[in-house]
């Protein structure tokens, strides 16, 4: 790989900044300043330093994003602001979330360049659990979480008509929050459009607050803002099965 490329990679500047940049001798190559960004270097094994930081190379990139309120789960959008939009500080090229939260819904996303991954985890076949903080307009009854976990007709229908039910789920109440409302733990295994709010019509409630507080083995980092991202941990990434 060309070192402009690693260094803009990370995020060092444009390519004429970098170009100065080395002349300048602010970045090494294996202890070794360096007076062109156009060399060559092997990514994977030499030890690469810009201001007496060290710069690993990563082939794929991982962000656990606490998505807010009004932000579209997209890569680019002609009237509001996507989530790609929030990462002002990182190289975005590439990147795509990991499903996808309605503009109204918070929490938890995925955004990575990692393809295979992505699949994976959106396959039908994995059965990927979620789980989503869920305020309602009214109480929920015990029948009402049977039906939930037994699965509801959320009006998809099969190729010969027959309904569509949701797959089994998990429901646990946690109370209410600061307005009185019921507040429950759901967790599901697919990803339909408007699931979560389609699920709680079936029963005759409504959502009116959602946020999503697992994906897999990712928990939401309680620590994350609105708005704020940072990089998967060594160890969600080895949940993830990321070598």
């Amino acid at each position: 790989m060309r070192l402009d490329k690693f260094l803009g990679d990370h995020n060092i500047g444009t390519r004429k900044q970098i170009k100065e940049y080395v002349k300048n001798g602010r970045c090494l190559v294996n202890g070794q300043p360096v007076k062109k960004s156009d060399i060559h270097i092997d990514e994977s094994n030499d030890e690469i330093t810009f201001d007496g930081k060290i710069l690993s190379f990563s082939k794929f990139h991982y962000y656990m994003l606490n998505k807010p309120d009004g932000v579209v789960s997209a890569t680019t959008d002609g009237r509001n602001k996507t989530v790609l939009d929030l990462l002002k500080t990182e190289n975005v090229r590439g990147l795509n979330p990991a499903g996808r939260l309605d503009i109204d819904t918070v929490g938890l996303l995925l955004l990575t360049d990692d393809g295979g991954l992505i699949h994976r985890l959106l396959s039908p076949k994995k059965h990927v659990d979620k789980t989503y903080e869920v305020h309602l307009e009214k109480d929920i009854s015990d029948d009402d979480i049977k039906l939930l976990e037994n699965g509801v007709d959320i009006g998809d229908k099969k190729d010969n008509g027959d309904p569509f039910l949701t797959l089994e789920a998990k429901v646990c109440k946690k109370g209410k929050d600061d307005n009185g409302n019921p507040v429950i733990h759901l967790t599901i295994h697919e990803g339909r459009f408007h699931q979560v709010k389609r699920m709680m019509e079936a029963i005759g409630n409504r959502v009116v607050f959602l946020k999503r507080i697992t994906f897999g083995p990712l928990v939401l980092d309680e620590n994350l803002s609105y708005g704020e991202y940072r990089k998967l941990t060594e160890d969600e990434l080895r949940k993830l099965g990321v070598e």
